[in-house]
């Protein structure tokens, strides 16, 4: 007797594609089926063996397996993983639907699309040259790419510049869906902001400033590819090589060692003067801080006399005679204590008689 199966209840509540719980369901139901019906008590065993004997029974069991197959596949079809690294971005019928990330996530099969995009891979576009074998000891060739490098500068030299642009997803929708060749576009916003900076500079200044012509670029691109909608970020933007080219090189190395002499002469000159014209100021400063000494000196001396002389002058008005021997007594007492020798001259003597200076030894001086 063949049991009629009822569907469950969330059949006919919801019509359309069948969902995985369905699904599940379904071929639940049908194994349960297929094993109930295998089975049979005593009164159906001729009915047993015949069906057994008709190979009913292996077919069940192939229909089974293929079951058990069927819902593994997919449960395989409705679950994903995304890696630490990765942002996975769900289309539903091709439209987007949601990003989600790292872990174990569901989907509906052959309902859903997931797009895995390494959001943490350091991203390289390098101008210039290209790197065959990245190792301890890279090589690189040059072959071909001059015209990537050669570049005109604002003082209408041209130099050669070698760099490298690096960069990292930061908006995996915008990175699929905004710009068809994220790659190629990050290419020619670099090579047209790089262009346009060293334009605007002189030949010698980008040798020197190589770090803000970097981080100028950097910027300007950044500002560049946001505004087109490429979803990435850069990480960093390194001149690897700034140099005139190799046709002209022995005439820029003659100019750049005329020009280093010329510094260094400068240099030297720079020094010498800073070294000898304070010199000569403090020389010239401590002159006149003498000269002025000086002057200030003399010139109080001699208002000084000329204050003792009027004095003096008005003194011998009123007493001649005693200001006249107080003058002499002062001369003397100023001259004699200079005096080693001294005689005494009298009129009746003929010879010179010396004077017996007892305060200096008890000795007199001899006569000749």
């Amino acid at each position: 007797m063949v049991m009629d199966h009822e569907e469950p209840p969330w059949a006919k509540k919801k019509k359309g594609p069948p969902t995985p719980e369905e699904l599940v369901a379904g071929l639940i139901n049908k194994i349960k089926e297929a094993f109930e019906g295998s089975g049979g008590g005593g009164g159906n065993g001729g009915e047993s063996r015949q069906r057994t004997g008709d190979g009913g029974f292996p077919g069940k069991i192939l229909a089974v397996v293929l079951s058990v197959v069927i819902l593994l596949g997919i449960l395989n079809a409705s679950f994903f993983t995304i890696k630490p690294n990765e942002r996975g971005v769900v289309l539903r019928f091709g439209k987007y639907l949601r990003t989600v990330d790292p872990g174990l996530h569901f989907k509906i099969p052959m309902v859903d699309d997931v797009a895995k995009v390494d959001v943490m891979n350091i991203r390289k576009e390098e101008f210039g040259f290209r790197t065959l074998t990245a190792a301890q000891r890279s090589q690189y060739t040059r072959q071909g790419l001059s015209d990537e490098a050669l570049m005109l500068t604002g003082d209408k030299n041209v130099i050669d510049v070698e760099w490298i642009v690096q960069y990292k997803i930061k908006d995996p929708v915008a990175y699929l869906f905004k710009v068809g060749n994220v790659a190629q576009a990050v290419r020619d916003v670099s090579e047209a902001v790089v262009r346009r900076i060293v334009g605007n500079m002189d030949f010698d200044f980008i040798l020197g400033n190589r770090d803000m012509l970097a981080t100028r670029a950097v910027r300007e691109m950044q500002r560049e590819l946001d505004r087109y909608g490429t979803g990435v970020d850069l990480v960093k933007l390194q001149l690897q090589d700034v140099n005139p080219p190799e046709s002209v090189k022995p005439a820029f190395n003659e100019v750049n060692e005329a020009d280093q002499d010329m510094k260094r002469l400068v240099n030297e000159a720079e020094e010498a003067y800073n070294k000898e014209i304070p010199k000569a100021r403090g020389t010239a400063k401590q002159i006149g801080e003498e000269a002025q000494g000086y002057s200030a000196q003399r010139l109080n001396k001699a208002k000084g006399e000329t204050s003792r002389f009027d004095a003096i002058l008005t003194e011998y008005r009123r007493a001649k005679e005693v200001t006249r021997k107080r003058m002499y007594l002062e001369a003397m007492q100023e001259v004699l204590p200079k005096v080693t020798q001294i005689y005494v001259v009298d009129k009746n003597q003929k010879a010179l008689l010396p004077l017996l200076d007892l305060g200096k030894g008890g000795t007199a001086a001899k006569t000749k």
